[in-house]
């Protein structure tokens, strides 16, 4: 029961985990940067907002975005922010697969046990390695960003990087030691005790047979 409840955690947190890095993804506002300075930026109200896909520029009274047209001529933060986000959102669909056949409330066919519980854990791997690949874009990129014009605040896409990041790890760790042992020791228990009968009572036959052929032959 203990062991179920933990793996449904452990799925809940790194579905949503992987939701967040979604959003994170396919949003822009990562973060919020001033060319002239926060004082100048705050007397004009004029802010950058920057992501992975495009640059926006906020007012009172104009929001224009531009994407990034020369792909070959970004940052280094923003290609890994890119290639890595994207392959955390695709690694992270055959992980919740994984996970969803893997619930004790889900049965395909005469799945054993055994075969759920390593698809848990390969999913719990897979999550791991989703978190992994968000939190290198999350952490480098507003670095980079600050390096470069000079950050003022974090977005929301930042933060739901963050968060999802989180959860993934804590899920996908919750999961890889999800794994049920308690199946397999009643099996192992059951065939050492039939080893034992079976070895005992295997050398009391041949002492029995022996002793009615001999009462034969005396009669």
């Amino acid at each position: 029961m203990a062991n179920s409840c933990l793996q449904l955690c452990g799925f809940l947190l790194s579905s949503l985990g992987w939701l967040g890095i979604v959003i994170s993804t396919s949003t822009n506002d990562w973060v919020t940067m001033c060319k002239y300075g926060v004082t100048t930026c705050k007397k004009l109200d004029e802010l950058q907002s920057k992501g992975p896909w495009e640059e926006c520029v906020i007012s009172t009274a104009l929001y224009h975005c531009v994407s990034y047209t020369q792909i070959l001529e970004l940052p280094a933060y923003i290609q890994t922010t890119r290639a890595l986000m994207i392959l955390g959102s695709i690694l992270g669909l055959p992980a919740v697969i994984l996970l969803l056949m893997s619930m004790p409330c889900i049965s395909i066919g005469n799945d054993a046990q055994s075969a759920k519980n390593k698809r848990a854990i390969l999913g719990g791997v897979l999550m791991v390695v989703v978190a992994l690949c968000a939190l290198v874009p999350t952490i480098w990129f507003p670095i980079g960003a600050n390096q470069e014009l000079g950050l003022m605040s974090f977005g929301f896409s930042l933060y739901a990087g963050w968060v999802g990041t989180v959860f993934c790890l804590l899920g996908g760790v919750m999961l890889m030691c999800s794994s049920d042992s308690s199946t397999s020791s009643p099996r192992s228990y059951q065939d050492n005790n039939h080893y034992y009968y079976s070895k005992h009572g295997g050398g009391n036959l041949p002492a029995a047979s022996s002793n009615h052929h001999a009462k034969s032959a005396h009669v």
